[in-house]
């Protein structure tokens, strides 16, 4: 006897949904941890000590030359003097190498984050994070906060300026590459192109010498040049910071290097646990408040 229509679409309907069990039985399923476990085996390994360096067993550093204070000490970067030198030590650390295992090299700064393949594994120069050099470049997360800072001779106009406004007629200067210059073109905006320079001593030079008004340089580096290098002159004032987020200090990396993320890694460690201030306090403990140009 024919089943009736309604009972028929029960039955079929019933051996459906048995046979969609049996075939989502059958199929493979996705490992509840797939997701952390496909995470940890692409990531790099940061075993302590045997990063895929340049040479192995050994960490190469590098810097420019000459090697300023307050980042270096003596011109000798390899002493763990001065804050950037103490750092680089303390990232090292971190990642596995002791003082014997660091080689410095000498990298003049503009080349440091310039495309192309580096013969370090990361560079410790004063440069500044930023979208425009992580096109060429990786950088670890940032070391250090830093504003940069306006120089004068004391008695000049220029030591008489309280704002950006008072800047703009006047003769500035800084180094070549740098987010100083980029503050004196961005910031300041000033009636009379800014006078740069290959390095800092030839901007504090043209400083002594009257041929500009002021320079402009990151704050610590300004209270070294008034404290130990050029007596008769006074910082000025710092400057606010252009956005939301500070400008930051970091450590550059080949474009898409391995070590980026262990690097990374080491610098916030050492942010965590207290050892980047205790470094900062210790060599930068001069660049406290100074006037902020508005």
């Amino acid at each position: 006897m024919p089943f009736a229509p309604r009972v028929l679409r029960r039955v079929l309907a019933g051996a459906t949904v048995a046979l969609l069990a049996t075939a989502v039985g059958c199929a493979p399923q996705p490992e509840a941890d797939a997701s952390a476990k496909s995470s940890g085996s692409a990531g790099p390994s940061c075993a302590q000590g045997k990063l895929a360096t340049k040479t192995s067993g050994k960490l190469t550093i590098a810097t420019d030359q000459p090697a300023y204070e307050p980042w270096f000490k003596d011109d000798d970067p390899s002493n763990g003097e001065g804050f950037e030198s103490a750092v680089a030590y303390a990232v090292a650390e971190k990642l596995g190498y002791g003082e014997d295992a660091v080689v410095w090299q000498s990298v003049p700064f503009n080349k440091a984050f310039a495309p192309g393949e580096k013969t370090f594994d990361f560079d410790i120069n004063q440069v500044s994070v930023s979208d425009e050099r992580r096109k060429a470049v990786d950088f670890s997360s940032g070391y250090y906060d830093v504003r940069q800072a306006v120089v004068a001779l004391k008695g000049s106009k220029a030591a008489k300026a309280t704002g950006v406004a008072d800047l703009k007629g006047l003769k500035l200067g800084a180094q070549v590459g740098t987010t100083s210059l980029d503050y004196i073109e961005d910031i300041v905006r000033p009636t009379r192109d800014a006078a740069v320079y290959g390095k800092n001593d030839q901007a504090k030079s043209a400083l002594r010498n009257g041929q500009v008004d002021a320079i402009v340089v990151d704050l610590p580096t300004a209270f070294y040049i008034t404290a130990a290098e050029v007596t008769d002159a006074e910082i000025v004032g710092q400057f606010e910071n252009k956005g939301g987020a500070p400008e930051q200090f970091g450590l550059v990396l080949d474009k898409g290097s391995a070590l980026t993320s262990c690097v990374t890694d080491a610098v916030d460690a050492l942010r965590e646990d207290g050892t980047l201030a205790e470094i900062e306090q210790r060599w930068l403990s001069d660049a406290v408040d100074a006037p902020v140009l508005k």
